[in-house]
């Protein structure tokens, strides 16, 4: 019998996403889409579609804990990301956990505050504990335009604006930052800046027009840890994510009345079989 692959492991620490859009399910379609073993610690239900947020139900940080202790053990991850994390006591246990790990991998913290359709998925007093405990051990913080607004205090008009924030992440919190530009007004294009204290990239696409698509930030985020932990070195792995997330965009379909991400374009569109 031939060998099997060896599969490189990704871990999502995030919430769970009824409507199947965002969260733990964008986050392991991406994985498995780009070839990656996808595991995961739910830190919240959510009951939620497109259009809202129903109800919210947190994890215990005790199970959240154990979920990466299961994972750690038998499945060692080559790359983590954070999703949604909800409470100060999560992070802090996540932030623990992760302190502690002796072979620590690259950690990707999208700092999710707020859900597309406007639902506060992180409590206000948890925001403190994210930048004080969780993002000093962070390789990369994605935050979206809202969400880097709320860490610096400031508000972002502009690609300029875009810069700055990039670059004063860094020199705050000590990790790389991918600031995501496609909520400014007024562009063609979706822009995102990233630096790492050494290298800056601009990265554009073609805004896709007449498409407003669920979990966009996840799967980026998700795209990101999967190159990671495909071995891909940073700047390029952020690159590749951009390229994958807007052919995602680009190539998205409908489920019941809504447009949803195609985490899967790169393999082909699905042929209707009729």
């Amino acid at each position: 019998m031939p060998a099997r692959p060896r599969l490189p492991i990704a871990l999502t620490i995030a919430g769970s996403d009824s409507g199947g859009g965002a969260g733990i399910q964008a986050d392991l379609k991406t994985f498995a889409a780009l070839g990656v073993h996808g595991t995961s610690a739910i830190t919240c239900l959510t009951a939620q579609n497109p259009k809202r947020v129903l109800g919210i139900q947190a994890a215990r940080p005790a199970i959240v804990r154990q979920q990466m202790e299961a994972v750690f053990t038998e499945l060692p991850p080559a790359a983590v990301k954070t999703g949604m994390l909800n409470s100060a006591a999560i992070i802090r246990a996540v932030a623990k956990f992760l302190r502690e790990v002796r072979r620590r991998p690259p950690l990707v913290v999208d700092p999710v505050m707020v859900a597309t359709s406007g639902a506060r998925l992180l409590e206000p007093s948890a925001v403190r504990a994210l930048t004080e405990d969780l993002l000093p051990w962070a390789t990369l913080v994605t935050p979206n335009l809202a969400e880097a607004e709320t860490l610096l205090g400031a508000k972002l008009r502009s690609v300029e604006d875009l810069r700055w924030a990039a670059k004063t992440l860094h020199q705050r919190f000590h990790c790389a930052a991918l600031v995501k530009g496609g909520h400014l007004a007024g562009l063609k294009e979706a822009v995102d800046i990233f630096f790492d204290g050494k290298t800056e990239l601009l990265l554009s696409a073609p805004r896709v027009q007449g498409v407003r698509t669920h979990g966009t930030g996840c799967a980026y985020s998700a795209a990101i840890t999967a190159y990671l932990a495909l071995g891909q070195r940073l700047p390029q792995a952020v690159a590749s994510a951009k390229s994958y997330i807007t052919g995602a965009i680009a190539h998205s379909q409908r489920a019941g009345r809504h447009a949803v991400l195609n985490c899967f374009w790169t393999h082909g569109v699905r042929k209707d079989p009729r």
